[in-house]
């Protein structure tokens, strides 16, 4: 039976497990988002919430309570000074695990780990947000050249009715003028 075996063991001891979630704990409350496979990110989920929400208490006890886990001043001083206070307001859900994929390699599901409120523009995204403008930019501006030209080829039809009997009478008064010529 598993009673009490709540959670992903994730293939490894358990200090090295606490280990591993220390430092990506500690990386996410740095960078803000990391990316790590989707079974980690699943398990992390559950100690940075932890820890946020030690952070919006800000009591003694609950710094000494994330320094415990956490075992790094700066992460702690950031976790209470910049992360906890823009959660104020938010009760949980102070994280998001977006899937982006499998790895090269070993073809596993890799994920991005976010802190709600402090989502950052990846180079590629901004480069495909980018990318998308300028195909909408094309589609719009094709529209705009076909119609353009719907237009003019519908001004021009009664023109070109027009334009034949100029060149017949050019026509003829070249012949004349060549006549002149051989004369």
């Amino acid at each position: 039976m598993r009673h009490r075996k709540k959670g992903n063991h994730l293939s490894r001891t358990s200090s090295h497990k606490t280990a591993l979630m220390r430092n990506l704990a500690a990386q996410v409350i740095e960078h803000k988002e990391i990316k790590t496979t989707h079974a980690k990110a699943k398990e992390l989920r559950g100690y940075v919430e932890r820890l946020i929400t030690y952070g919006k208490k800000g009591t003694v006890h609950h710094r000494r309570l994330a320094f415990k886990f956490l075992q790094d001043k700066q992460a702690v001083n950031s976790l209470f000074e910049e992360v906890a206070p823009s959660f104020e307001n938010r009760n949980g859900g102070y994280t998001r695990i977006i899937k982006l994929g499998n790895r090269k390699g070993d073809n596993a599901p890799i994920s991005l780990f976010q802190l709600v409120g402090f989502e950052k523009i990846s180079d590629k995204a901004a480069a495909k947000a980018e990318k998308d403008k300028k195909k909408v930019a094309k589609k719009e501006k094709a529209a705009k050249e076909t119609e353009t030209k719907a237009q003019e080829s519908a001004a021009e039809e009664p023109a070109t009715q027009a334009e034949p009997e100029a060149p017949a009478e050019e026509k003829e008064a070249e012949k004349e003028d060549e006549e002149k010529k051989e004369d």
